[in-house]
């Protein structure tokens, strides 16, 4: 079994709405709930703890009062590595941790039950795609070099852990005063191995006003928004 963190505190700057973009609808529902009932579902989903900014923790308590296991809203940080540790805290006896970004509702069951099992073995394992676009390393506006693609992969959520693993991690960057850009970059500067589980290209993550289109277009691929 494993408990799911949902850092869902970001105020949706890029999105360029007013309040936090994990509340904006498609289809009638907000984001957030496409992204919970996924994990609702998951059969070895036994816990879900969602960090939320102080001023939605109201709002997304009435939305998640259906579900059975998302827990008492926790307050967020200042920063998504503060929102996840926060939640990290209120855990107990746990074997497995995931983190999933609130703002990626597509994700898969399978990608999720196979990221489980390779936490389970490997202790440490990460959702990603294989780049499709060239990579070019730049400084300033001069190209330094070209990077070889097929070593390059674009890193998703869920990120599995063991979870006292990651709570060395956490423990350890918070200690230094240390930032970074995901959970998986914690646990790599402990010198402890990550290991990649293939996701699918639908995982994408709502950030800006464009995205809003993909994710019309994922729905109706999958049948839950009818095709007109």
């Amino acid at each position: 079994m494993f408990d799911c963190v949902i850092p869902a505190a970001g105020q949706g700057k890029r999105m360029e709405c007013a309040g936090n973009k994990i509340l904006l609808e498609i289809n009638e529902k907000p984001i957030l709930e496409y992204t919970i009932e996924v994990f609702e579902e998951n059969k070895l989903c036994r816990n879900i703890y969602i960090a939320a900014h102080k001023d939605d923790i109201e709002e997304i308590t009435e939305m998640t009062k259906k579900y059975t296991k998302v827990r008492p809203i926790i307050e967020g940080g200042s920063e998504r590595q503060y929102s996840i540790y926060n939640a990290l805290k209120q855990i107990k006896h746990c074997n497995i941790v995931m983190v999933h970004d609130a703002a990626r509702p597509f994700i898969t069951q399978d990608t999720i039950n196979r990221l489980y099992e390779a936490a389970m073995k490997e202790h440490a394992a990460i959702a990603a795609v294989k780049v499709k676009d060239t990579i070019k390393a730049v400084e300033g506006d001069i190209v330094l070099g070209t990077m070889k693609r097929e070593s390059l992969y674009a890193v998703q959520t869920p990120q599995a852990f063991k979870y006292s693993l990651l709570m060395e991690a956490y423990e350890s960057a918070m200690n230094e005063k240390f930032l970074g850009t995901d959970d998986a970059s914690l646990v790599e500067r402990i010198n402890k191995h990550v290991h990649i589980v293939l996701s699918d290209y639908d995982n994408i993550k709502l950030t800006t006003p464009e995205d809003m289109y993909f994710a019309e277009a994922i729905l109706k691929k999958r049948g839950i928004i009818c095709l007109g």
